[in-house]
């Protein structure tokens, strides 16, 4: 059977109980897409603990986050992506952690917002940095702070990025409404 070639990648959502491990999961659906069965498909591990499609499928990336009782998959041909998601909760330390992590400018905007808009803000801004920094591989250690997204009602879009996450124009990211109470985001370059 041919192997799709989804342009741009592609997710799914699929439920996933409190406590499950998410690999055995997410390693069947990236099986499913790619045609080959879970226990056959290579994905092994970098030095920093990224899981790496390989073998006959190393110019595919795939990648997952879970939260709450929820598991984001994605998977995409010729890219490096990385996918978030987060369980939409009460946040109260959010202006915190935007002061702390993020650029000085993305805190600013998210506290220029009223009141009840910053939770919801942060958590989007939080899902495109873990996504765009699962892609790189590097996750948290990296640094929320050496990269900077614009956001609008049309969407969010990577303005500026240490020169090791390459050129900013050239990352893709989409926010995703995957279920009630949860938000996501993907990221990708080309590969």
């Amino acid at each position: 059977m041919p192997v799709p070639e989804p342009h741009p990648p592609c997710w799914t959502w699929l439920p996933l109980p409190r406590g499950e491990v998410a690999e055995p999961l997410a390693r069947r659906w990236l099986g499913e897409r790619l045609g080959c069965p879970p226990e056959e498909l290579s994905l092994p591990r970098d030095d920093h603990g990224r899981p790496r499609l390989g073998g006959r499928f190393a110019r595919w990336d795939g990648n997952w986050s879970h939260s709450g009782a929820g598991l984001l998959v994605a998977l995409g041909r010729d890219v490096r992506l990385g996918i978030d998601l987060e369980w939409v909760r009460p946040r109260p330390r959010a202006m915190e952690l935007a002061r702390r992590f993020f650029t000085a400018s993305e805190a600013d905007a998210i506290a220029d917002l009223p009141p009840a808009q910053r939770e919801p803000a942060f958590l989007r801004l939080w899902c495109a940095k873990e996504a765009v920094l699962k892609a790189h591989g590097r996750g948290l250690a990296f640094g929320l702070d050496k990269f900077e997204f614009e956001t609008s009602d049309a969407g969010i879009r990577l303005t500026h990025c240490d020169a090791a996450l390459g050129d900013p124009a050239q990352w893709s990211v989409r926010e995703l409404l995957p279920q009630p109470g949860y938000v996501g985001v993907m990221a990708w370059r080309p590969e």
